[in-house]
């Protein structure tokens, strides 16, 4: 039998499946013991929760690095939060034991967060149901899942991949992870990818499907799972994962080379971050720079305002991590599916086409100036921060981002503080509005990056997130091709340099056609960097000519995407 789930993690590994169930956690026995008994008990369970998760931290980041080790830290930033311990006592001053008290917040938490479509947001779902879990087993002395001891061979099975349950997890005994929720984006994947163990996601009802001891095949790349393979199958991945083993080995070469095409022409290759701690990751990873920075995490899992000097240090943080490399920071990117309650966001029919964005912050200036102060400061020392606004559709958005970075320099000026007094200023390409009027759009910006997911999503007029329309949400669709082609070619004439930071900038297939039009740099997970690296470097101009001529010859994008897939494969 073959399962069909999310391909998160790259590569192919063979086993029997472990299946990890959690313990119940039911407590409709548990007595309530008094308003103050209850308060103290909860209290003693997040300061243990907060030791255990401390020290996991510590050992993921020995076993991984810092940016894994931050999905950890970040759950006790999340349960710091007064707010929510609020709301626990609260429901305790109403008559709930601790547990339910716990049960009751931390579920509305993660409901929030789940119906979100942003991918990014649902991550933090699974951490507050994380947190759950771990209170509750804490307040009922529950023993949590032990994964130190699992057998030589063993491939995963879970409802989801949790921070904590990675924790202790030999990695050398494990030989692929499947889940039955999860996409690229998610915790599950971040992790998967940090301990280099194929995995694939949102399997549904895998735990009903497969049972323990079952042999299995997780192919990590294609997103497919083999259930009970016969011998002849095995074979043939035991041949597929020794070619990608050699590949993957092979890819370590590109580590410290400069980026170059087959005739030496050199391109910037840079890292998208989400957090200050990724940018050491990237660092690592060969990124020569970072060309986005989303800045709307320094918001989110807070309850008011992270003020100037907050933002000033994440910022200054990146900019020293990459010392001498440019380092492009997105403003604050909110509304649409990123909702944050303290900003006073008001419910709208239509978010994704409403009051978000550089829109948002524009008609909020004196919280805007905040963060363009901050990012002022932050440039000032190494000087390689550039600022880009997001969702820009027309000229007159970038004029007034313009006269309020103006109004911050004379106000820091004034007050004797250091800033960079020629920070570069650009727009984030991504909506149909700005592809069309980007001649215009470059006489105003001094640089351009194209967001091929928004930019996908809105000229398509396609909702990613509706399966029944999801064929549609393509960068091959001939429509999407034109509109980066001509971005490209405007930035290209008014002298500007251009760059993508959308998931496209990595993709195989359109690497030669964004080569061909004089993409100047591509910025792309960390995890994607080398085989970026490695993909660039095996093209000569006169075959990326070649094949993109023939690419936009085809009116479909099944025909485009076919024929560039091919021709990669053969190159």
């Amino acid at each position: 039998m073959v399962l069909k789930g999310i391909n998160a993690s790259d590569g192919v590994g063979l086993g029997c499946a472990v299946c990890v169930r959690e313990e119940s956690l039911d407590y409709s026995d548990v007595p309530y013991s008094g308003k103050e008994a209850e308060k103290a008990r909860l209290q003693n369970a997040i300061d243990e929760f907060n030791q255990r998760t401390a020290a996991m931290a510590d050992r993921i980041r020995e076993q991984t690095g810092p940016k894994e080790a931050e999905i950890l830290t970040g759950q006790i930033t999340m349960l710091a939060d007064p707010f929510m311990l609020s709301q626990m006592q609260e429901a305790i001053d109403g008559g709930s034991c601790a547990e339910g008290a716990a049960d009751a917040v931390c579920t509305m938490y993660a409901d929030m967060f789940a119906g979100v479509d942003d991918e990014l947001m649902r991550q933090r779902a699974t951490d507050v149901r994380d947190i759950r879990s771990r209170l509750l087993s804490i307040l009922m002395g529950v023993t949590g899942i032990d994964l130190s001891a699992l057998p030589a061979g063993t491939i995963l099975v879970a409802h989801d991949l949790t921070p904590s349950m990675t924790v202790g997890l030999n990695r050398e005994n494990v030989a692929g992870i499947i889940t039955e929720t999860g996409g690229r984006t998610s915790h599950s994947a971040i992790l998967a990818r940090a301990l280099q163990l194929p995995a694939v996601l949102s399997i549904a009802k895998a735990l009903e499907l497969i049972k323990d001891g079952d042999g299995l095949i997780v192919d990590g790349g294609a997103g497919v799972v083999v259930l009970s393979p016969d011998a002849r199958t095995r074979s043939e991945y035991l041949a597929k994962q020794k070619d990608y083993q050699e590949k993957t080995a092979a890819l370590e070469v590109y580590r410290d080379k400069s980026t170059a095409d087959a005739d030496g022409k050199y391109y910037h290759l840079y890292a998208n971050i989400g957090s200050a701690a990724e940018a050491e990751t990237a660092a690592q990873s060969g990124a020569e720079g970072i060309g986005l920075f989303r800045t709307e995490f320094l918001f989110m899992d807070r309850t008011s305002l992270p003020d100037e000097t907050v933002q000033y240090e994440a910022y200054y943080a990146v900019s020293k991590t990459m010392a001498g490399k440019e380092v492009i920071i997105r403003t604050l990117d909110v509304g649409g599916d990123k909702a944050i309650d303290y900003l006073g966001l008001e419910k709208e029919e239509n978010p994704f086409l409403g009051h978000r964005a550089i829109r948002y912050c524009l008609d909020r200036p004196e919280l805007y100036k905040v963060q363009l102060r901050a990012l002022l400061r932050a440039g000032a020392e190494e000087q390689n921060i550039k600022i880009m606004l997001p969702l820009v559709t027309c000229v007159e958005e970038v004029r007034a981002a313009r006269e309020l970075l103006d109004q911050c320099k004379k106000e820091l000026a004034e007050a004797g503080v250091p800033y960079d007094k020629d920070i570069a200023l650009g727009a984030m390409i991504e909506t149909p509005a700005a592809a069309l009027i980007a001649d215009l759009l470059a006489q105003e910006c001094d640089f351009f990056s194209i967001g091929t997911n928004d930019l996908t999503q809105y000229t398509m007029a396609v909702d990613r997130g509706n399966a029944k329309v999801a064929k549609l949400y393509s960068p091959f669709q001939p429509a999407v091709l034109r509109s980066i082609r001509s971005v490209i070619s405007a930035g290209k004439r008014a002298g500007i340099p251009v760059g993508m930071c959308g998931e496209a900038a990595a993709d195989p297939g359109l690497i030669p056609l964004l080569m061909c039009w004089g993409l100047d740099e591509f910025s792309v997970s960390s995890a994607s960097v080398l085989a970026t690296r490695a993909q660039i470097h095996r093209w000569h101009e006169k075959d990326f000519r070649r094949i993109t001529e023939e690419a936009l010859g085809m009116s479909t994008a099944s025909g485009v995407e076919g024929y560039l897939k091919a021709s990669v494969n053969q190159s």
